[in-house]
């Protein structure tokens, strides 16, 4: 039997200002969450690079094994774009990656988190970030999808019952033969995706100071 494709274009009555007074607390949030990461990101160096087991530089591999994280996320992103850019507060839509997924956006946000921590050669601020970031993400899709539920109703719930919050299910992928793109939005996920990217310079720039004496090293992790 072939998928039902489930494709609602129904129109919300909330302005579009109600999600962005749910959106301004995570992003306040977020950035509270990056400048504490980044000053504690000054004061340690990855213990893999004092002591790498057999010789091996796992501190490298951890650092890509994070750009691929990275990269995942910022191409993961811009696809979540294609569908849902500009029609958040309007339409509620279940293909593309929202058919297997009810947040795919935020579950790449975290994927990218992940990456960004592992520039530091580290595993443990790796999963430090993801594990933040996952929690003030869930808030706000707590939040919002209280407001869906109201205007929404029974479409969805059913659509809940039906796609898991924070987790990709590859067997519910449904798609449509064209969609309308918003290029402004487009832009504007590519540019705030590419600051995970810059984590990766950053980096190695804290390692280089380090390393000259520039800046203090106070403890190491693994």
């Amino acid at each position: 039997m072939a998928r039902r494709r489930y494709l609602v274009g129904t129109i919300m009555q909330t302005p579009p200002k109600t999600f962005g007074h749910v959106q301004r607390p995570r992003i306040a949030a977020l950035w509270i969450v990056t400048l504490f990461l980044i000053a504690f990101a000054l004061l340690f160096q990855s213990a893999w690079k004092l002591y790498p087991p057999g010789g091996v530089d796992l501190q490298l591999t951890i650092r890509v094994a994070g750009i691929g994280l990275i990269g995942t996320a910022i191409l993961g992103r811009l696809w979540c774009t294609l569908y849902i850019g500009g029609k958040k507060s309007m339409v509620l839509v279940e293909d593309g990656p929202y058919s297997m997924c009810r947040n795919p956006l935020y579950l790449f946000s975290i994927i990218g988190a992940a990456g960004v921590g592992a520039q530091t050669g580290s595993a443990g601020p790796a999963l430090i970030c993801a594990l933040v970031v996952h929690a003030i993400l869930l808030r706000t899709a707590t939040r919002e999808e209280y407001l869906l539920q109201a205007h929404f109703g029974q479409v969805y719930a059913d659509y809940c019952n039906r796609v898991p919050a924070f987790c990709l299910d590859c067997r519910l992928f449904i798609d449509r033969d064209t969609i309308e793109i918003t290029l402004r939005r487009l832009y504007g996920t590519l540019i705030d995706s590419l600051v995970f990217l810059a984590a990766v310079p950053a980096m190695f720039l804290v390692e280089y100071l380090q390393d000259e004496g520039y800046l203090p090293v106070f403890f190491s992790l693994y």
